[in-house]
C-alpha cells in the first residue's frame, strides 16, 4: 500500500459501540488514550456504522476530540454498509442481543448512494476526524443472503457498486485507500478480481489453528500485488485464550470435543516454553505472508499495552517445531 505504512497491531474499536457490555464514556476515553500512548504514529483505529449502530465512531470521535489528538496522528478504517436511524422498537433489529443500552438502530445500505451516504454520516460521527480507510463491511454476509443464482449475483452487483463509488472519493481525494474486510476469505479473492484493492483484512481465517493451504497461496498472490493483509480475529474469536466461543459462535467440550482437545495441547506446550497463548497466537497471525498488521479489540485499557507487546515477542523456533510434531499445526506451513 503506497505512501501508507501500517502499525504491527491496530486498535479494533468494537467495544467503544458496546459489543456485549456498555461502557462509560470514562472508560472510552481511557481506552483510546492508552491506544494513542502505546502506538507510534499514526494510531490506526478499525471502526464501523455497524458497531453500536454508529456509537463506536461517535465514541471514538469525541474521545479524540477530548484528548487533543492531532488528525496526522491518527488513520481511521471505517467499513461501511450500516447507517444509523432512528430506534423505535424496544431493542435495536440489526443485531439484537448483541449491543447493550444502543439510543439508534442501524439499517443496511450497500450500494453506490448507500454507501455515500454511510460514509458522510460516519465522518459526522467522528467529530471532525475523518476516515483514510475505507471498505464495505462483511460484503460475504450481504451477498450470502441471496437464495437464488439470480439473487447472488444482484447482491454482488450491489456490492461492486458500491466499491465504485469508493474509487470515486479514492479518486477525488478524500480518501487514502480501499479495501475490504471479510470473515470468508474467498469472498475476497472475488472482490479483488474485480476492483483494484489497496489492503484487505482477513478474519477468523488464518490463525494457528486454522491456515488452508488455498488461503495461504492466496495471501502469497496479494503480497506480490502489493496488497496489505490486516490478520484480524487471530484468536479465533476468543477461543484459543480461553473462551467457549469460537468465530463467535458457543461451543462446549460436549460438542465440540475436538476443539477442545487442540487447545488443550496447544496450552500444554505454551505452559512448557513459557509463553503466552495470546503470544503465540498473535506472532503466528503476524508472520503470515503478507501481513502488515494484526487487528486486536481489549475493552481494558489495562491490556493495551500487553497487546502491543506481543507483536515483538520472540517465539523458539523449538515451539512450532512441537506443535507441528504434535499435529496441531499444519506440518508443510513453513512461515514460522
Amino acid at each position: 500500500m503506497k505512501n501508507i505504512k501500517l502499525p504491527k497491531v491496530i486498535f479494533g474499536t468494537s467495544g467503544l459501540g458496546n459489543l456485549y457490555v456498555a461502557k462509560s464514556d470514562m472508560q472510552k476515553l481511557a481506552i483510546v488514550e492508552e491506544c494513542i500512548n502505546c502506538s507510534a504514529k499514526p494510531v490506526v483505529f478499525d471502526t464501523a456504522g455497524k458497531y453500536g449502530a454508529g456509537l463506536a465512531l461517535e465514541s471514538l470521535g469525541k474521545s479524540l476530540k477530548a484528548l487533543n489528538t492531532p488528525p496526522d496522528d491518527v488513520l481511521i478504517s471505517n467499513k461501511l454498509g450500516w447507517l444509523r436511524t432512528e430506534l423505535t422498537t424496544p431493542e435495536p433489529t440489526f443485531e439484537p442481543g448483541v449491543w447493550k443500552d444502543l439510543q439508534f438502530d442501524a439499517v443496511q445500505k450497500i450500494s453506490y448512494d448507500g454507501i455515500l451516504e454511510c460514509y458522510e454520516q460516519g465522518n459526522q460521527l467522528l467529530n471532525g476526524y475523518k476516515a483514510a480507510l475505507v471498505s464495505v463491511h462483511d460484503p460475504d454476509e450481504y451477498i450470502a443472503k441471496g437464495k437464488t443464482q439470480d439473487e447472488l449475483n444482484h447482491l454482488y452487483q450491489d456490492v461492486l457498486a458500491a466499491y465504485n463509488a469508493l474509487a470515486e472519493l479514492k479518486r477525488q481525494g478524500k480518501v487514502k485507500a480501499i479495501g475490504i474486510g471479510s470473515k470468508d476469505w474467498r469472498v475476497i479473492q472475488k472482490v479483488s478480481q474485480d476492483i483494484q484493492l489497496d489492503w484487505v483484512m482477513i478474519a477468523n481465517s488464518l490463525t494457528v489453528h486454522s491456515h488452508p493451504a488455498e488461503l495461504v497461496q492466496f495471501m502469497e498472490t496479494l503480497k506480490k500485488q502489493g496488497v496489505a493483509i490486516i490478520n484480524s480475529a487471530v484468536f479465533n474469536g476468543g477461543f484459543l485464550i480461553g473462551s467457549d466461543y469460537y468465530n463467535y459462535q458457543p461451543v462446549s467440550r460436549e460438542s465440540h470435543a475436538g476443539l477442545y482437545q487442540w487447545r488443550d495441547a496447544f496450552n500444554e506446550i505454551c505452559q512448557t516454553y513459557r509463553i503466552t497463548p495470546a503470544q503465540a497466537c498473535a506472532t503466528f497471525g503476524l508472520n503470515a505472508p503478507g501481513v502488515t498488521s494484526i487487528a486486536l479489540n481489549t475493552t481494558n485499557p489495562d491490556r493495551v499495552a500487553a497487546n502491543v507487546a506481543m507483536a515483538n515477542v520472540e517465539i523458539p523456533p523449538g515451539f512450532w517445531k512441537t506443535l507441528q510434531n504434535q499435529g496441531l499445526i499444519d506440518p508443510a506451513y513453513t512461515y514460522l
